[in-house]
């Protein structure tokens, strides 16, 4: 009986840390990158869900002015330019998902209603959009033949940073409708945190390499320039 108890003890002991360092990386993972400032700040969407029950704030800097990132945001979507993360593992799932390495013109006209989707025939749609500063999506993914059991926004935000640096900040918001809908949700965010970090990291290397090539490409013709008599 001693043995048991003990042995209660110490899987209620290992329980309560699992709970508690499962506590700690949700902090973090919720919001990976993003200083307190930017996780307190009102953003673009957040009307969206007003009252959400679990938020995400992320971010990333860029050392790229908002004119050379905003290109790659206006392009997001299945069918587009993708989103950036790793396709191999959301085609995995069906989601035929192929991110861009370039920026296409025609995927750069973006307006409210449009669908940017997750995969074939599905996704959120185009809430708001203010061209060079944010793109905010909204729509949950049903479950079955069931509406989603909660409301959801999708804001990429683009905040200027010293230097001609810009700052994305992307953030989910998500409301439950149901009591049941933070078993489906908390779980997937780890999955999403996963997905989000390559994805801020995929938008932040493409701008950079665009925008190294433009100061290249400027550098060389004010040369060239200033050698003519």
């Amino acid at each position: 009986m001693r043995h048991v108890r003990g042995l209660s003890a110490r899987s209620i002991a290992l329980g309560g840390a699992a709970v508690a360092v499962a506590y700690l990386l949700r902090g973090r993972y919720l919001r990976w990158g993003a200083a307190s400032h930017e996780v307190a700040m009102r953003l673009p969407g957040d009307e969206i869900v007003p009252h959400a029950d679990l938020t995400a704030t992320r971010a990333v800097t860029i050392h790229a002015t908002a004119d050379a990132v905003w290109p790659w945001l206006a392009q997001l979507g299945q069918g587009r330019g993708g989103f950036y993360s790793y396709d191999f593992l959301e085609n995995l799932i069906g989601c035929d998902i192929h991110s861009a390495e370039e920026i296409v013109a025609e995927w750069q006209h973006v307006d409210v209603g449009d669908a940017v989707n997750f995969y074939p025939g599905g996704g959120p749609s185009v809430a708001a959009v203010e061209p060079g500063r944010a793109l905010v999506l909204s729509g949950g993914i049903p479950v079955g033949a069931m509406a989603p059991p909660y409301t959801f926004s999708w804001a990429f935000v683009l905040l200027p940073a010293p230097n001609g640096e810009t700052r994305l900040v992307v953030r989910e918001r998500y409301g439950y409708l149901h009591r049941w809908a933070a078993l489906l949700v908390e779980p997937v965010e780890v999955v999403s945190f996963v997905m989000s970090r390559r994805m801020l990291h995929g938008i932040k290397q493409r701008a950079e390499r665009t925008a190294f090539r433009h100061a290249t490409v400027h550098t060389g013709r004010t040369t060239a320039e200033e050698r003519q008599p």
